[in-house]
């Protein structure tokens, strides 16, 4: 009889033991710190982002709290919905009123959290339960659809100027357009060789090729 209690015993502390052991690594993996005081606040967005609870709430790239909850709200006010997230912040972490708070994701495809970037120094600070609007994430998918109608608009001009359409498009394919720009280009380089040869003060002929453009086109060029 006295076996059997001894090994009952034994079960028992065992049982505490492990369930004192899971316990603490609940708590360490979900950074909950009972000695820790805090504060909570509370950020509106009209879109979330796929943030849950117990995400890290990080200000200026150091984790300073947890997501607590994340809820659809209606607002008779607003007429719509939106995301509400609730959030523990510990005492020491102080946030300015005019801090700006969004959703981030850690890498490409890491964790989403809540990124606080702090305020202008010397502004109040917020207190327990102050409600913030947050700056809504990019959304990926958006991003995606603004980047392909970008791709879609560089083929269109790129399929223009090949074609030979618009001003662009036919000084790189039109020959004749070519032709005349090399002689005009010509000509100007011979006047310039002419000028420097002949010591004709150059501002004075400035002025006289912009009374008189017609000059420079009408030269005919020196075989």
């Amino acid at each position: 009889m006295e076996v059997t209690k001894t090994f009952e015993l034994k079960v028992g502390t065992f049982i505490l033991v492990g369930l004192a052991i899971g316990f603490l690594i609940v708590f360490s993996i979900g950074d909950i710190n009972l000695s820790k005081a805090g504060y909570g606040i509370m950020v509106k967005f009209d879109f979330a982002s796929g943030i849950g609870s117990a995400a890290p709430v990080r200000l200026a790239g150091v984790r300073v709290g947890r997501v607590d909850d994340v809820k659809v709200v209606y607002s008779d006010q607003d007429k719509k919905s939106h995301a509400e997230v609730h959030a523990w912040i510990q005492s020491d972490a102080k946030i300015e009123e005019d801090t700006r708070i969004t959703i981030n994701t850690l890498g490409l495809l890491g964790e989403k959290y809540l990124e606080i970037y702090p305020g202008t120094p010397g502004k109040p600070l917020i207190k327990d339960g102050a409600v913030i609007i947050g700056q809504n994430p990019v959304v990926m998918e958006k991003l995606t659809e603004n980047l392909v109608d970008l791709s879609n608009s560089v083929t269109t001009i790129v399929k223009r100027l090949e074609r030979g359409e618009g001003t662009v498009g036919k000084l790189l394919t039109n020959e004749e357009v070519y032709t005349d720009l090399k002689s005009i280009m010509g000509n100007f380089k011979d006047f310039s060789v002419e000028l420097k040869s002949t010591g004709v003060n150059f501002k004075d002929f400035s002025e006289d090729l912009k009374r008189h453009p017609w000059k420079l086109l009408a030269r005919p060029r020196e075989e």
